[in-house]
């Protein structure tokens, strides 16, 4: 009974701390939040089956890789991919008005937010797993099958692409939040 309990907890802090990483892992691969929901259940119901043990060590990457091995199943099986936005996922009813600031910040986000998504496939996952899913180069490298040194190159690579193209957008024209009374 005491496997039993153990794996019960193991399974409830698997569910605790990536759950809600995976969904938007997935759904970034599968551009559908309820497809990506879906990919996240059948990863757990892996899990259920798979020995502690021998997941225990590496859960992260075991857990990134099965749903990542899925979504992509899925994806090719309907052949169809479209990108949602963090802001879509995020975006929750505001009591009153909100400050200019939140909205510079949102405007700034959604600009950020499309030119990940015009990143190349590589580049764009790699950034979704280091700064979506809070994941380190290492489990990076073992989701994606990269190594370490290449993950890297490519989020600085990712990071240098978006920088340079925000830096350029920036004109001197004061932005659509910048002209509100």
């Amino acid at each position: 009974m005491t496997d039993d309990t153990s794996k019960a907890d193991f399974f409830q802090f698997a569910l605790d701390r990536y759950e809600r990483p995976l969904v938007r892992y997935a759904t970034g691969i599968l551009g559908d939040v309820e497809r990506a929901r879906e990919v996240v259940q059948d990863t757990y119901l892996r899990l259920c089956k798979e020995k502690t043990a021998r997941v225990r060590d590496h859960l992260a990457q075991w857990l990134f890789t099965v749903c990542r091995n899925r979504a992509f199943d899925v994806r090719s099986k309907e052949s169809r991919m479209s990108p949602l936005n963090d802001l879509d996922l995020d975006t929750r009813p505001s009591p009153g008005p909100r400050p200019l600031a939140i909205l510079e910040q949102k405007e700034t986000l959604g600009q950020v937010l499309d030119l990940v998504e015009s990143l190349p496939v590589k580049e764009r996952e790699v950034l979704t797993l280091k700064f979506r899913c809070d994941l380190s180069y290492k489990e990076i490298s073992s989701i994606t099958n990269l190594s370490v040194s290449n993950v890297g190159f490519l989020i600085h690579r990712g990071v240098t692409r978006i920088r340079e193209q925000v830096e350029n957008d920036r004109s001197p024209a004061p932005s659509l939040v910048r002209r509100l009374p």
